[in-house]
């Protein structure tokens, strides 16, 4: 295991930005499965805006993590797919959340005992 630090442009540091916003690994997640519309995604997804999976596709887009497809049809039909790149973060993603079933209770009860101390 190394001990230099995570600088500014390290590849570790890439890899904890992209799983850091809150929409990407959900995202990435939803995808797993296949191909999805955007109504289809919001819908599995629930809780976020038109406007945030916008944004959220566009980014994993620019990463290289999902693919946008274009149907010429009318009305248009757009679909959202992992790459082959993105599936790869599928397993990190399912450690982290494995990790958060097992731990998310312990987190919040520090949180809660932070909470009571910083107010009392």
């Amino acid at each position: 295991m190394t001990t230099e630090p995570f600088l500014s442009d390290c590849r570790a540091r890439l890899a904890f930005d992209l799983l850091a916003n809150t929409w990407n690994p959900v995202v990435l997640w939803a995808l797993r499965d296949g191909p999805q519309r955007p109504g289809e995604l919001r819908e599995r997804i629930g809780g976020i805006s038109s406007k945030v999976l916008t944004e959220t596709v566009r980014r994993l887009e620019f990463n290289g993590l999902v693919s946008r497809r274009a149907y010429a049809e009318a009305p248009p039909r757009v679909e959202y797919e992992l790459t082959a790149l993105g599936r790869t973060l599928l397993a990190p993603i399912d450690a982290i959340g494995a990790w958060a079933f097992e731990h998310g209770d312990e987190v919040m009860a520090a949180q809660d005992r932070e909470d009571q101390r910083a107010s009392g």
